[in-house]
């Protein structure tokens, strides 16, 4: 059985015990060993790099300390899988340049707060995508995020002018995976509030999905 910790905090806003409990829940379906826990010291168990198989952040902005950061991307980059959603992995720690660079990317910006807009799946042959509609709508924040040319880009979205006229026509990244050292990555910028996980059930599927491919 393969074992997977989540750790959970930072802003409420992003419901990260609610929405966590979701995907908890949805990888023990699927037969593994999920850990939740609501600190970072988890991170400084001597049996963290050996005991997990996948480590999934949920702690939008906030801190992370010196020595639970230095644990989190060795663990990664010596080959434990790491994964996430919006901003309790794509805008945690604003401070740690290294730990974006794990990730592949950075939310700056959502134009315009809650509003309409279309995920478009531009590799509908990847597993984490494969039988998804080509697209989808969503009513949510639709992030801007600097991000890793790198990137396997596996969903994006393209930006209108109502909110923020320079960025018409940009074509961002919603979904991607990519390696950080031998860790292999997932992220996804849908799932902003427990709201998106209820009404949009592609919300949470690509995230269980990504989490799985990321663990195989």
């Amino acid at each position: 059985m393969k074992n997977v910790l989540i750790f959970r905090g930072g802003w409420n806003g992003h419901n990260p015990v609610e929405t966590s409990d979701i995907i908890g829940g949805r990888l023990r379906e699927h037969g593994l060993h999920v850990d939740i826990f609501d600190t970072q010291d988890c991170l400084l168990d001597p049996e963290f790099k050996t005991k997990y198989n996948l480590v999934v952040p949920v702690w939008t902005m906030g801190t992370i300390g010196g020595e639970h950061e230095k644990a989190l991307l060795a663990a990664v980059r010596g080959g434990m899988a790491c994964g996430g959603w919006h901003g309790g992995m794509g805008d945690a720690f604003r401070n740690n340049t290294e730990y974006q660079f794990m990730v592949g990317g950075q939310w700056v910006a959502h134009p315009g707060g809650i509003i309409d807009y279309t995920v478009k799946v531009v590799d509908p042959g990847h597993p984490i995508m494969r039988g998804l509609p080509a697209e989808f709508p969503m009513h949510s924040e639709q992030y801007f995020m600097h991000v890793d040319p790198g990137n396997h880009v596996l969903a994006t979205t393209t930006f209108g002018a109502e909110h923020a006229p320079w960025i018409k026509g940009t074509v961002m990244p919603v979904v991607w995976t990519r390696r950080y050292g031998q860790g292999k990555i997932f992220y996804s910028s849908l799932g902003h509030n427990l709201a998106d996980f209820q009404n949009t059930p592609q919300v949470a599927d690509i995230i269980v999905r990504g989490l799985l491919w990321a663990l195989d």
